[in-house]
């Protein structure tokens, strides 16, 4: 197996084990120790401790969260994925108490490996389409060619 596959192969364990089964113990053998992550909340620890952090954060909001990859690409030292995540919201999100509302959201990452252990990691996921899912934003009414209706 190359390094692209090898890799590729991990991030789909990054889903698998980290996301979908909150295994710390897979997080300690994938994530580098101080790995940069930019989208932390203030006030999270950085590296690996940031990462778990962000996990139970999600998994305490959406405990039966299920991610998983729709599409990886690598090149080089890099991952990109586009994956897809469904869950159920029951815990405090972002300051919402759980709704029981099902959600099913798609998003991006880009993971740099260095010693087959993941040392940058940026994503992106769909959160306006989140937060419509949860209740938390109205849903806009649109007017196309004079005709009224809602987005549903």
């Amino acid at each position: 197996m190359n390094e692209q596959e090898r890799n590729k192969a991990l991030v789909r364990r990054i889903y698998a084990s980290c996301w979908n089964e909150g295994d710390m113990q897979a997080i300690e053998e994938i994530i580098a120790l101080d790995v940069r992550h930019e989208q932390f909340l203030p006030g999270w620890p950085a590296g690996r401790d940031g990462f778990k952090t962000l996990v139970n954060f999600w998994r305490r909001a959406f405990p039966d969260i299920h991610e998983e990859a729709v599409e990886l690409v690598a090149e080089g030292e890099k991952v990109a994925s586009r994956f897809r995540l469904r869950g159920t919201h029951l815990g405090d999100f972002y300051g919402i108490p759980g709704t029981g509302r099902r959600v099913d959201i798609y998003g991006a990452e880009i993971f740099r490996f260095q010693d087959g252990k993941v040392v940058d990691y940026l994503y992106h996921e769909d959160a306006l389409g989140l937060f419509f899912q949860l209740g938390a934003i109205p849903l806009p009414r649109l007017e196309l060619a004079g005709v009224k209706s809602s987005v549903s």
